[in-house]
């Protein structure tokens, strides 16, 4: 895994163990994603739940966000990240956190974004379990970031999941976009509320 494009271009990201139930983005859909979101990347405030290596997250930061916060609950991941924030030189900006997304509520995170809200939440909820089982995280915990109000003002949530895996979207939030790459969707959402096109 490499960051495609800015500050770090062709840097190296540092894996986890194949054996743990973490699948990276895949560069084709990392970079589909990152050139949809291209104008709102500068001086951007991220939340990466599941964020496993923190691949999006350093994408972001090395396109020019202010800040990311990872979330994961995998103590490899957390490592993961670590390494690869101080390997990349993003420790002032980029900010590690160990979560359980499924345990509890998560208003806890809104302190992280410098109190406004996230203008970027990216959710990339694992498929499958260590057995191979299907997972169904998308809808709880899309619901736990509505509930939260963690999503800023004119932001946007980008959801990755199974195209089999259905979810329902919260009241407060609405699709404005998907994309589809084989076996995997993308949907992009917003605050009802929010009048700026995207």
């Amino acid at each position: 895994m490499r960051i495609i494009a800015g500050t770090a271009r062709g840097r190296k990201i540092f894996s986890v163990s194949k054996n743990l139930p973490v699948k990276p983005i895949s560069d084709r859909i990392k970079q589909s994603v990152f050139d949809i979101i291209r104008p709102r990347i500068t001086g951007a405030i991220m939340l990466d739940l599941f964020a496993g290596t923190g691949n999006v997250s350093l994408e972001a930061l090395s396109r020019g966000a202010l800040k990311a916060v990872m979330v994961d609950k995998e103590p490899a991941c957390l490592k993961a990240q670590r390494r690869n924030l101080e390997h990349l030189g993003f420790e002032d900006r980029g900010k590690s956190l160990k979560g359980d997304l499924l345990a509890k509520d998560l208003a806890w995170l809104y302190a992280y974004s410098e109190g406004e809200g996230y203008d970027i939440i990216f959710m990339g909820p694992p498929y499958r379990d260590i057995n191979n089982k299907p997972l169904k995280f998308s809808a709880p915990v899309l619901e736990k970031v509505a509930q939260a109000k963690l999503l800023a003002d004119n932001g946007i949530i980008i959801l990755q999941h199974h195209k089999t895996e259905e979810f329902a979207v919260p009241p407060s939030l609405e699709i404005y976009r998907e994309e589809k790459y084989g076996d995997t969707l993308v949907h992009f959402l917003r605050n009802k509320n929010d009048t700026q096109q995207s």
